[in-house]
């Protein structure tokens, strides 16, 4: 069961990173005019935005910056964190 575990929460972090990476590429799309209009780009809005949202409904930007980008990046890095502690848990209970 441990060894489970471990494999399970592995999975979980690299999809983290993978979704980092992907969360990275669509921040530097804005930087590229048009790029959210293109067949990439409009995948990755559908990938990114509903989590992004979340952050730009709580985060206003100052002045023409947002940064709820940043913070839902950052974010995850929280989440990374907290899907290590729950494993850990997890682990001393059923090892």
């Amino acid at each position: 069961m441990p060894q489970l575990l471990i494999t399970v929460g592995q999975l979980i972090l690299q999809l983290i990173n993978v979704y980092r990476w992907i969360l990275l590429i669509y921040f530097l799309l804005s930087w590229l005019p048009g790029a959210y209009q293109s067949s990439f780009g409009q995948m990755l809005v559908k990938i990114c935005e509903p989590y992004v949202g979340i952050f730009r409904q709580f985060i206003p930007p100052i002045g023409m910056i947002s940064i709820a980008g940043m913070v839902a990046y950052f974010s995850l890095f929280f989440v990374e964190q907290g899907v290590i502690a729950i494993i850990n848990i997890l682990i001393r209970l059923f090892a």
